[in-house]
Order: C-alpha cells, then sequence, then structure tokens
C-alpha cells in the first residue's frame, strides 16, 4: 500500500513506500515520440553538489533521456521513455534513485503555491536572528576575557558561553547538519560536510578547553561561523525569489477558472485546467482572459502589458486572436479557446523563465565540477595540516585548530555560488525588460556572438502588412485568395484574409509549404497561392513602379491569375537597434525568403550590412553553416515556422512573443514587446554577466589563494576563518547585484 501526504506546498509527499506506475503516469504529461516529462519536487536540494548528484543519478537509467535540477523552484524535470524495445518502462525507478541518492522527493502537482507563505525565509532569519543574539552574548563574554578576568570568573563566562552555544548551535546549525549527514550516509560529501565538521570540532575542543580550565575557548567562532553562512544562505534564498518575483507576479494574475458557455447557451464556471481546445469562454469587462483563443463574439479593447510589456491597449473583434493574462477592458467578449491553459502562452513563460536558471553552461558546468572535487580536496587538506602540526610541534590541540581554521577558511560556497547567482539576477533583470531566457547557457553563448541575422517579415518589420493593390482579381479570385490564406498563420496570409473580410471561399484540404505559399487541388483545378516562383509553371519578374511591395500570386494550374502587393512596416526601434549593434561591433544582416528588392530596400532604410534574399528553410540554416566554419558566432532573430530550422541551427536565437509556436520553441530567447530594443539590450546584459561571472570566478580563487596558505600556517583562528569565509560568499553575491544597478549606456 502506498502511503502519501499533502505538504504545506500542495504536493503528494511519498511515505515509507514509493508511489505506484499508475500515479506518475498521472502526474507526467506526454511528449512526441514515446516520450513523457515528470516534474518532481526536491525540497532538499542546496547546492551545486547536490544538483550533479541528482543529474547523475537520473541519468544512469537507461530509459531517462534528460533530467534537469533547478536550484531555485527545487524541482526536477525528467523525460523519460514509455518503453525500452517492447517492456513498458515502470517510471517508480526514478523516484527510487533520487531517494537512493539521499533526497527525499515528492510528485510535483500543479496546485497553486503562490499563497503559501515563505517558510524557509522565515526560518532562515529566524536562524539568523538566534544565531547572532547567541554570538553577540558570548563575544561580550570573550571581550571579558581577553580584558583579563581569571580563574574561576574566567572559567564561569567559558562556561555561560557554552550554554548559550549549544542550543544556538542546534537550532540554527540544523539546515547544515541535517544537510551533511543526509549526505554522508549515502556516501557522498557535499558542501555543509566541512562546514558541519568545523562548527562540532570548534565547539568540542572549545569544551575541551572550558572542562580542563584552559585559558581560551572559541565558542564565539562557532556560532559566529553560522551567523556569517546564514546571512549568505539567507541573501542566497531571498535573492532566487526576488528573481522569481516577476514570474509569481505573473501566476497570481492569471485567473483561476472562467464563465463556459454550453451547447444550449448556459453558463457554468469552470476551472482553467479544465477549459479544452474548442470550449467557448465568456470574459467580461475588467476580467483577464484565462487561456489563449480567438474572439467570436464582441469587440473590446485588451491591455496587453502582464504579457508584452505594451502600455497601449489594443482594440480586438471578431477574429482577433487573444492571449492569456491579457485584461479585457471595454465590453464583454466571447472568445473560443484555441491552446489549453498548461500550453498557453502565459503557462510558456513561466516554464521558461523556470528553465533559465537550470542551464548547464559552459562556466556553470566548470563551477560545479570544482565544487564537487573541493569537498574531499579541503577534508584531505585539513588533515594533513593537523598531522603535520601535530607531528612537528607536538601540540596537538593546536593542530585541531589550525585543522578548524582550514575546514572554515577553504569553504567552496563563494565558487558555488560564482555563476548561478549571476544567472539568476541576470534572468530577473532580462525579464523586467521583457525578454525570457529559455536556458542560462544562452546567455553565455549570446555574450559570444559577433553577427546577428535577422529574418525580415514578422522580424524586422511589423509582420501586420497591408494589402496596397491588386491586379486582375475580381470577387472571385480575391474569394479564392482569401480561402487559401485562412489556413496560413503567415503575415502576408492574414493581411489578405482581412482585406477580403467575409468574402472567403472554404477548402478543407489546404496544403502549407513553409517560405513559400499554399495549394489546394479542387474540381476546378490545382489553386496555388504564395511566391511566384511556387505558384507559376513559367515565373516571370515584371517591372513594378515599386519594387519594394511584397508580392503575392494566385493561380490556377500554374497560369496566374491575381497579383497582391503588400507594404509592410518596420518594427517600433529597428533602426535604433542596428544602430547599437553596429556600435557594439557587431556585424548585422537580413536573411529572408521575401524577394531581392524588397530585402534590398528594408536593408537600406536600417542600414544593415549585408542582406540576402529569397531563401528557404534550408537556404537559411546553410547560411548560418557557412558564417560558423567562417569563425562567425551568428544570433538568428526570426518569428515563423520557416525559420524555426535557423533559429536551432544558430549559435543562439532569439524570437518575440509572437512568434509561431514552432519559432518560441526552437529560439533560446523570447522577448515579450514589440519592440527590436530587446536585441541590443540582451546583448549588453549578456556581456555584462559573462564579466561579473569571471569576476566571481577570480574573487573566489584569488580568496582561496591568499587565505589557504594563512590557514595552514596558524595564523588564522577559528574566528577570523569564518568572517573571511563568509565574506568571500558575500562578496560573489554582491558583485553579481551590481548588474540590478547597472544601466544601459547611452551614446
Amino acid at each position: 500500500m502506498t502511503c502519501c501526504t499533502m505538504d504545506a506546498e500542495g504536493v503528494m509527499a511519498l511515505g515509507n513506500h514509493s508511489v505506484s506506475a499508475e500515479e506518475i503516469a498521472l502526474a507526467s504529461h506526454p511528449l512526441a515520440d514515446g516520450l513523457r516529462q515528470l516534474d518532481l519536487s526536491v525540497p532538499d536540494v542546496r547546492c551545486a553538489v547536490c544538483i550533479s548528484t541528482i543529474e547523475r543519478a537520473l541519468r544512469k537509467l537507461p530509459y531517462v533521456k534528460c533530467a534537469r535540477v533547478n536550484l531555485t523552484a527545487r524541482r526536477v524535470s525528467c523525460t523519460y521513455v514509455e518503453r525500452l524495445g517492447d517492456v513498458a518502462v515502470d517510471p517508480t525507478g526514478i523516484l527510487s534513485a533520487i531517494m537512493g541518492a539521499g533526497h527525499r522527493v515528492h510528485v510535483f502537482t500543479p496546485t497553486s503555491v503562490l499563497d503559501q507563505t515563505d517558510t524557509q525565509r522565515d526560518q532562515l532569519l529566524m536562524a539568523v536572528a538566534v544565531s547572532g543574539f547567541a554570538a553577540a552574548n558570548i563575544m561580550l563574554l570573550s571581550i571579558s576575557v581577553w580584558s583579563g578576568a581569571e580563574a574561576a570568573t574566567r572559567d564561569l563566562f567559558h562556561w555561560i558561553s557554552a550554554v548559550i552555544a549549544a542550543p544556538a548551535l542546534v537550532y540554527a546549525g540544523r539546515f547544515f547538519f541535517q544537510s551533511a549527514w543526509n549526505g554522508l550516509k549515502h556516501g557522498r560529501t557535499n558542501m555543509d560536510v566541512p562546514i558541519s565538521l568545523a562548527v562540532i570540532l570548534s565547539y568540542a575542543v572549545s569544551l575541551w578547553e572550558a572542562v580542563h580550565h584552559g585559558e581560551h575557548t572559541w565558542f564565539d567562532a562557532s556560532v559566529s561561523l553560522l551567523f556569517f553562512l546564514l546571512i549568505g544562505r539567507t541573501l542566497d534564498h531571498i535573492m532566487r525569489e526576488k528573481a522569481r518575483a516577476a514570474i509569481n507576479s505573473l501566476a497570481r494574475l492569471a485567473p483561476r477558472g472562467a464563465l463556459m458557455i454550453a451547447a444550449d447557451g448556459s453558463k457554468r464556471y469552470t476551472a482553467v485546467k479544465d477549459i479544452g481546445i474548442g470550449d467557448t469562454i465568456f470574459i467580461a469587462a475588467g476580467e483577464r482572459c484565462p487561456i489563449d483563443g480567438v474572439v467570436t463574439v464582441g469587440t473590446s479593447e485588451m491591455d496587453l502589458s502582464i504579457v508584452t510589456g505594451e502600455s497601449t491597449p489594443v482594440a480586438v473583434a471578431a477574429g482577433a486572436e487573444v492571449r492569456s493574462g491579457a485584461m479585457n477592458l471595454m465590453a464583454s467578449l466571447t472568445i473560443r479557446a484555441t491552446k489549453t491553459a498548461e500550453n498557453s502562452l502565459l503557462a510558456e513563460i513561466i516554464n521558461l523563465m523556470e528553465a533559465a536558471e537550470g542551464g548547464r553552461a559552459r562556466y556553470r558546468r566548470i563551477a560545479d565540477r570544482a565544487a564537487g572535487l573541493y569537498a574531499p580536496a579541503v577534508h584531505l587538506l585539513a588533515l594533513v595540516s593537523f598531522l603535520a602540526w601535530g607531528f612537528a610541534g607536538g601540540d596537538w590541540k593546536h593542530a585541531m585548530l589550525v585543522a578548524v581554521a582550514v575546514l572554515i577558511i577553504t569553504c567552496p560556497c563563494a565558487l558555488g555560488l560564482a555563476v548561478p547567482v549571476v544567472q539568476i539576477v541576470a534572468a530577473g533583470n532580462l525579464f523586467r525588460r521583457g525578454i525570457v531566457i529559455k536556458d542560462g547557457s544562452a546567455l553565455e553563448r549570446l555574450a559570444e556572438v559577433d553577427a546577428v541575422a535577422f529574418d525580415k517579415t514578422g522580424t524586422l518589420t511589423f509582420g501586420r502588412p497591408r494589402l496596397l493593390e491588386v491586379m486582375d482579381a475580381g470577387p472571385e479570385e480575391t474569394a479564392i485568395a482569401a480561402g487559401l490564406a485562412a489556413h496560413s498563420r503567415h503575415p502576408l496570409s492574414q493581411a489578405l484574409l482581412r482585406s477580403a473580410g467575409s468574402n472567403a471561399r472554404r477548402f478543407d484540404s489546404v496544403v502549407e509549404f513553409a517560405g513559400a505559399g499554399l495549394w489546394v487541388d479542387t474540381a476546378d483545378g490545382l489553386y496555388r497561392l504564395g511566391k511566384m516562383e511556387f505558384a507559376c509553371s513559367n515565373p516571370t519578374r515584371e517591372k513594378k513602379a515599386s519594387g519594394s511591395l511584397s508580392e503575392v500570386v494566385l493561380s490556377r494550374n500554374g497560369i496566374i491569375l491575381s497579383r497582391f502587393y503588400f507594404e509592410d512596416t518596420l518594427r517600433p526601434g529597428a533602426a535604433r537597434a542596428i544602430r547599437e549593434l553596429g556600435r557594439a561591433g557587431l556585424q548585422t544582416m537580413i536573411l529572408s525568403g521575401d524577394r531581392q528588392a524588397v530585402v534590398e530596400a528594408t536593408a537600406r532604410a536600417l542600414h544593415v550590412d549585408r542582406s540576402i534574399a529569397e531563401l528557404n528553410p534550408k537556404q537559411k540554416v546553410e547560411e548560418c553553416g557557412r558564417l560558423s566554419e567562417a569563425g562567425s558566432k551568428v544570433m538568428m532573430v526570426g518569428d515563423g515556422i520557416n525559420d524555426a530550422p535557423a533559429l536551432a541551427a544558430a549559435h543562439v536565437s532569439m524570437a518575440p512573443a509572437t512568434a509561431s509556436d514552432v519559432g518560441r520553441q526552437a529560439a533560446d530567447i523570447v522577448f515579450l514587446g514589440e519592440g527590436l530594443d530587446a536585441v541590443p539590450a540582451a546583448l549588453l546584459v549578456a556581456r555584462r554577466t559573462a564579466a561579473l561571472i569571471r569576476q566571481n570566478f577570480a574573487l573566489a580563487i584569488g580568496y582561496n589563494v591568499l587565505a589557504v596558505p594563512v590557514a595552514i600556517a596558524g595564523y588564522a583562528t577559528p574566528l577570523i576563518a569564518a568572517v573571511a569565509m563568509s565574506t568571500s560568499s558575500l562578496i560573489v553575491v554582491t558583485n553579481a547585484l551590481r548588474l540590478n544597478g547597472w544601466k544601459r549606456p547611452r551614446k
């Protein structure tokens, strides 16, 4: 029988028995190609060593394809195959592997955790208060001893210090002691092991001195060490929560349910998770949209600031797309759901933000590997110091104090914080600018780019062209073209559909070719709508007065019926973004599937360095490959289905939130606003982030180079070692927080 409880975070806690495979199947959700994703909560994860231990244990399982631990959310995202050959996989082994690595694990359920108080922060703050109060009082007693208290008075002060320190160490040190014991009993070490050893040994030596009427004790060092360490851990926790604050605000504002209109016209309140694709939802004025959908009835204005950062309301009417989280301002609307809540744009943004911190970037891997090797090295160094001082000087008490100082001063906390703390601050900084990072490694790759390639339609341009001119198109041809265009999300197709209004012919089996056009086989013949080369058997290019207009051709059986010419407008901030990229030393280019004249006109207007037109998706990928072979690190910025292969092939990629689902999934970075100033902003933050990471590495390594010899030489007491070690961690955190105060240079 499975023993389960519900904890305060709304997750199902495992008892002494693992949950059944059926329960895990219900908790996971299917992906493509026979894969499933399972989200688990691991509340005891504390550091980089914990992360690598869990990920390594899961990757040993033959059916696990990917495992990633998010330290901020304390969550494991695990992708596994449903079958190995003809044998169905039992996913309970995933939970067993995590528990075998020494960590409690819960099956995460998507219930709201946002209304819960931050209990861990409160516990950390209480521990800081207790250890600080104890340290201050012990320090006062120590000052009296240092000032000349002798004999019985000195012994009394030592015993009072011991009595104050004992409960303070038990209460405030439990965060470190539990983690250290949990690791040791499973045959591994972590960063909390040397800390716990140092605290226990320094207290034990001090207690020995008090029993034997010694002149000096180090109770103050034991408690002060915990006090400084807890300050660092509390700051780290608060900073992580602050980085997630914007995401939590989004989740809080998302509606929990909506009024669903049944087939008979009746309305009933339905939880968001129960709204399916095709369901009809009623949204009153002043309510937020719970899911992505299309307006079917009503006219209103929507406030999209929560999603895109744009403060100007947008008018919507029948046929307009609406996004989850948008506020309905003016009048009631009826919308048809096009996505479930878990696949909505708002949910996607939240998931992307949660994934940002877990990226295994090169710097992060170096820091994790170093921190993993560091704990055993520290223990060995402390043991060697203890033996060397003991045999050389014969004073084993002094040798013990030197070993304790070495354990304290060499704690790898600063090295463990060097990378993740900067990535967390950077992800939060960018989100406040309307930019979402999908992976921490994307920031690192973004800092390396030296060329930026833009798609044109929907990226450099607004993506909402208007029909400017029509040739040889009567009502029938317009209706046919609009009927084909209704099956595509391409901006030109949508513009053609808007201009035709309700005059559109219905087709059932339209096929879209990415980057080329659409076709449908009917009794009247084979209709094609798209580029000249796609639509016509013998394409010809006639000169037009304005060659910069985008052309769409309608043909039947390869013979031109009509031509439609469109004008597009540049995205806000496009010219300024190109200038800033040029000033930053980057080459700019356009890789577009549009006609040569249109692309060249856009390139001239924006002063782009290079432009290549009439590229299909494969050719865009090949161009990115050629640039890479030439030594360039290219960032691709695009929005459409035809851009997805190039987005995936580039060194790093970026897409607007208005991009197609495929485009957003292929991109490493998503920007929420309409302006292209997000591109240089992300680049400059990424470069600043890389500089801060390198500085943190230098600070952490430099600290150890200076401090370790001092401790080994016996010049650092446990108290001095505690102050030095904690100061190094605080310096690393403070250096990372400089990113929040950094402003983009004005040129």
